[in-house]
């Protein structure tokens, strides 16, 4: 870039474009909503039917497409405000040079250079020349290998300016700052232009109609891309408080203008999805963007993966010593094929929880199911995947459910659903607006024996549940007051009884459902108010709640919340087994007594809750207790 280009250049041009691409973002947003939450929620309302099914997938693409056109979009806004301001801090000291050199009567040239008239005292009768002086840039680097960085160039620079203090014609010496300052306004903005014309150019997508995996790795790509450049621009954005509570966490989110909202969460979406505290739309954005990024990249992975698979099978091949001849032994399976194969598996497994999410957006509307908001989402380890349904911000009555052995990523389609179904029994007893969460936020043990034997589970997890449960209450409505049900399942019990040991558990209402022990051998110990801990225990649930009390009951007589001493109310139930306890009725369609008695809860309707019905005038049934005593 130079003078003249520089001298002519309006920054605003810049910033109208980025606002022209904001404007692109917003509305691509609104469409993908639209499509999502009006058109798809419209037909599931009024439609059945594989028919549906497959409108509503076709439907998903294009609010892809519209999603994919949102998140460059947005990029590309940052970016060019980036450049617009590296431009304008160029050009204000270009301008102030410039003002300065018409205040001295100097001339600058269109190439930059400075002219200056004769001045100063005689010289042999002589007053001293005017002329024309070409100013540097500080710190610019060069070609020359031998001084790469300039530093030859910048102590001449040096000595040429000490020398000007001894110029005979006094103007010379501010001719040459004023020189120098114009170079060095060209160089910066030489080097804006020339950081920023690449990247934006590497900004624009295939010019097909398919958003591929391909095109969501380079949306990622682009924005790591930006955001090192940004840095200049983002230098007065701060950054969310490290190792924030969610109420710092809500305040630097209010904090920060539209703008820097919207360039944080366009360069950001993976460190903003995760923050507790944060708005349920702004994560659910951020998290999509998480989603849709992390699909592509297992999918290239995938495809890679398949282009190196290992011959499956060889032949076992042995020699006939008689007849010298080789003869065909039995076909055996490679060590390298098995390998390939567990590894391919283990990937895969991870594309089967993005696809019971997707499901799960997709479900909106039916049968009056509100939109759902990804609280959060991992695709590393087992995974994590926090889906609402409904917007906890905006909600009278919350309920988070935490599942328990054998959770994670890949099997979280039974576990969303759960929380479907206690949206639907919860929202049929209210006028008053529900939102359920499933929270896979913590790494479940996989197996019964040992995993779920100890009891690092439940304290690795406690920390991470309490900081989520203070987010819901920084984002309500209600705040402090807003009604929150924990409902946890299995070993998800002793991560909730390990949650409320820790203190501040932020709840209102604890259900239990075949709990193994809670850590605590007292409701009083689950840091909620008296009577406000509820548990479910269904006939032929007696194998976990048997052998996990002695791993997980609490004090040394191993109390778990089935006993009557524990002091939860004990709900009546009319499912079986260990996993029935959100059940709905194949042929009515009607919910079990079980989770319309967890509804209930959730609800407040306390008094409308179903208690176990006494045979022995005890607090429970004498078949309910479990006959193994672990204190023999």
């Amino acid at each position: 870039m130079d003078y003249v280009t520089l001298k002519s250049l309006k920054p605003s041009e810049f910033e109208d474009a980025a606002r022209g691409y904001r404007t692109v973002s917003d509305m691509a947003s609104q469409a993908k909503d639209d499509l999502e939450q009006q058109v798809t929620a419209g037909m599931r309302r009024s439609l059945e039917g594989d028919g549906v099914d497959a409108a509503v997938e076709q439907i998903q693409k294009l609010a892809t497409n519209f999603h994919y056109t949102q998140v460059e979009c947005a990029i590309i806004t940052t970016a060019l405000n980036s450049l617009a301001y590296e431009l304008r801090l160029a050009k204000d000291k270009l301008d102030a040079a410039v003002e300065d050199a018409e205040a001295e009567k100097f001339t600058v040239q269109s190439d930059g250079s400075v002219s200056y008239p004769a001045s100063g005292d005689k010289v042999d009768g002589k007053v001293p020349e005017g002329g024309t002086v070409k100013g540097s840039a500080q710190g610019k680097a060069t070609n020359n290998p031998i001084d790469p960085a300039g530093d030859a160039n910048d102590t001449a620079e040096a000595l040429k300016r000490q020398a000007s203090n001894h110029h005979d014609n006094p103007k010379y010496g501010r001719a040459v700052a004023i020189a120098d300052r114009i170079a060095q306004a060209v160089y910066e903005a030489t080097q804006a232009d020339e950081k920023w014309a690449p990247k934006l150019r590497r900004l624009k997508a295939d010019d097909d109609m398919v958003v591929a995996a391909e095109d969501w790795a380079d949306a990622k790509k682009d924005a790591g891309g930006v955001r090192s450049g940004a840095k200049e621009y983002l230098h007065d954005l701060k950054a969310p408080p490290k190792g924030g509570s969610p109420k710092e966490n809500a305040e630097w989110w209010k904090g920060l203008s539209k703008d820097e909202q919207d360039a944080y969460a366009a360069l950001n979406p993976s460190t903003l999805g995760k923050l507790d505290g944060i708005p349920a739309d702004v994560r659910d954005e951020a998290n999509r963007t998480n989603l849709a990024e992390a699909e592509a990249a297992i999918n290239l992975k995938l495809d890679r993966f398949d282009k190196e698979r290992p011959e499956p099978t060889k032949y076992e091949q042995r020699w006939d010593n008689i007849r010298q001849v080789p003869i065909q032994g039995e076909v055996q399976v490679t060590q390298a094929w098995k390998a390939w194969k567990a590894e391919r598996d283990g990937i895969k497994e991870r594309l089967k929880g993005i696809a019971a999410i997707q499901i799960r957006f997709g479900r909106t509307g039916e049968r009056g199911l509100p939109q759902a908001y990804l609280m959060g989402f991992s695709p590393e380890g087992r995974g994590r995947a926090i889906i609402a349904n409904g917007n906890p911000d905006s909600a009278d009555h919350i309920a988070v459910y935490t599942p328990g052995t054998g959770a994670s990523l890949s099997n979280s389609n039974g576990d969303i659903n759960r929380g479907v179904n206690l949206w639907k029994t919860s929202q049929s007893l209210t006028d008053q607006d529900v939102s359920t969460v499933t929270w896979i936020g913590y790494d479940a043990p996989q197996d019964i024996f040992p995993d779920a034997t100890q009891h690092g589970y439940a304290d690795n997890a406690g920390g991470a549940y309490n900081q989520f449960i203070d987010g819901l209450n920084a984002t309500n409505k209600s705040g402090s007051d807003s009604h929150i049900t924990s409902v946890a399942h299995s070993y998800g019990t002793t991560t909730i009884g390990m949650a409320a040991k820790e203190g501040d558990l932020g709840v209102d209402d604890i259900v239990f459902a075949g709990s193994p022990g809670a850590r605590v051998d007292n409701a009083a110990d689950l840091d909620v108010s008296k009577g406000h801990v509820w548990n479910e225990h269904a006939r032929g649930d007696n194998l976990v709640n048997g052998t996990g009390r002695f791993f997980h009951g609490g004090g040394i007589s191993r109390i778990d919340p089935t006993d009557d001493i524990f002091g939860a109310n004990q709900m009546a139930t009319d499912t079986d087994g260990h996993s029935g306890y959100w059940d709905y009725d194949d042929k009515t369609g009607k919910p079990s007594l079980s989770i319309e008695n967890q509804g209930r809860v959730i609800t407040g309707h306390y008094d409308e809750v179903k208690l176990k019905p006494r045979s022995d005038g005890s607090l429970m049934p004498s078949d309910w207790r479990n006959p193994i005593n672990w204190n023999d």
